[in-house]
């Protein structure tokens, strides 16, 4: 399979957490960039009840070969029990930025 570049979604309960753990990806090389967004307002369905809450976005611009790492890195200091995890292929985009994503996260492999 060739390594191509990937996003990577997921939520935390607040910004301050998700910057946190945004950074330490960006620190390891797990990700070239990551996107924190606020104001997120979910409702969804858990443990059979319909809950809700305020919640931040976060996007992980990565590659697929670093994925499962990513996902691991996410799951151990994240405040949920099964945090969303999401990886979504990039079906194109602007060439540069996709190469600078992959020379951001290289020097992992």
């Amino acid at each position: 399979m060739k390594d191509e570049p990937v996003l990577l979604y997921t939520t935390y309960p607040s910004v301050v957490e998700a910057g946190r753990a945004g950074r330490k990806l960006v620190e390891a090389r797990l990700a070239a960039c990551v996107n924190v967004i606020p104001g997120m307002h979910s409702v969804y369905r858990w443990q059979g009840k319909i809950e809700e809450a305020d919640e931040a976005v976060m996007i992980i611009k990565t590659r697929t070969s670093l994925a499962e790492k990513v996902t691991a890195a996410v799951k151990v200091d994240h405040a949920y029990d099964t945090p969303a995890l999401l990886v979504l292929p990039i079906l194109g985009g602007s060439e540069p930025y996709i190469e600078w994503i992959m020379e951001e996260t290289e020097k992992t492999k």
